[in-house]
């Protein structure tokens, strides 16, 4: 009789980022060592249960990462979740993603981290990954292997300027066809609704010249995904042919997820998303182990 998987768990925990507190989710492979932790950031309006599957299971990175034997660290960035009284306008990017190293590192104190850290960012949490990864401190202890970002590009579409935030609605921008998405997505959606913090707007008209300081800082394998209806972004040949030629020669590489709108990870793509970022994380694995050290890029800006 063949055995059943091993069960994983998803579990809450409020982490301790230099004094802030940092409410996440996690889920732990249940046998052994993790082969590495994916720190999930979620994008702009929502929260860490973005990565849960809240409307179906087949959604759900944290489950499916666990099975496949990674820790799945999902924390509600700084200005949601457990951090809201702290930090109620919320931080700038350098210092989001200060505070999110900083949580991270708590966590690796009393846990195992495996073969490092790989970056998996949503939209707005995709600025605050290539900044970490831009900015990655010389720590042996927990090297960052690669980074995944979806849903984010560097110059906006022109209707993106004009249009409020619909998180819940249905909105064109956030969803594309309602057809994307399972049944009950849109109810369950509400559940992760926050107020965006005032910081956040601040800085979304210097994002097209951060993109490329950025992305030249960056020295580990970066995968970007755009969705096939993906409206916040300009994506006509050339920007796109931009996206990857502002990192180092070789390091990026664009794919398109077919089926999918720029929520990718609520909707029927998202397992297939999910399972396509596991094993871009086991490649950069393999290179990290195989590669020689690297010069320290500087330690982590936050200004």
């Amino acid at each position: 009789m063949k055995a059943a998987p091993p069960r994983t768990r998803t579990r809450s925990l409020v982490l301790d980022a230099d004094g802030v507190p940092m409410s996440a989710l996690v889920a732990e492979p249940e046998h052994g060592e993790p082969k590495a932790v994916i720190l999930a950031i979620h994008g702009r309006g929502m929260r860490a249960a973005y990565f849960a599957g809240p409307a179906h299971p087949d959604t759900s990175l944290l489950t499916l990462a666990a099975d496949l034997g990674y820790t799945v660290l999902a924390i509600d960035r700084p200005g949601h979740g457990a951090s809201t009284h702290r930090l109620p306008q919320g931080r700038l990017i350098a210092d989001q993603a200060a505070t999110l190293h900083a949580a991270l590192t708590d966590y690796a104190r009393a846990h195992p981290v495996g073969a490092g850290v790989q970056l998996l960012a949503h939209s707005f949490g995709g600025k605050i990954a290539l900044h970490l990864a831009a900015h990655w401190p010389d720590d042996a202890r927990l090297p960052l292997l690669g980074a995944d970002i979806n849903g984010l590009a560097q110059h906006y579409a022109p209707d993106a300027w004009d249009r409020p935030d619909d998180l819940a609605g249905g909105g064109r921008l956030n969803w594309g066809p309602l057809t994307l998405y399972p049944p009950g997505t849109f109810h369950a959606a509400r559940a992760l609704l926050t107020p965006v913090p005032a910081l956040e707007a601040r800085e979304l008209a210097t994002w097209p010249a951060r993109y490329a300081a950025l992305a030249a800082r960056v020295r580990v394998p970066v995968r970007l995904t755009i969705a096939e209806h993906e409206h916040w972004w300009r994506l006509d040949p050339a920007s796109r042919a931009a996206l990857t030629a502002a990192f180092p020669d070789g390091l990026a590489h664009l794919v398109t997820a077919h089926g999918a709108g720029h929520n990718l990870s609520l909707g029927h793509a998202a397992r297939p998303y999910h399972l396509r970022a596991l094993a871009f994380a086991d490649d950069c694995r393999t290179r990290a182990a195989q590669a020689p050290a690297a010069p320290a890029a500087p330690a982590l800006a936050t200004v």
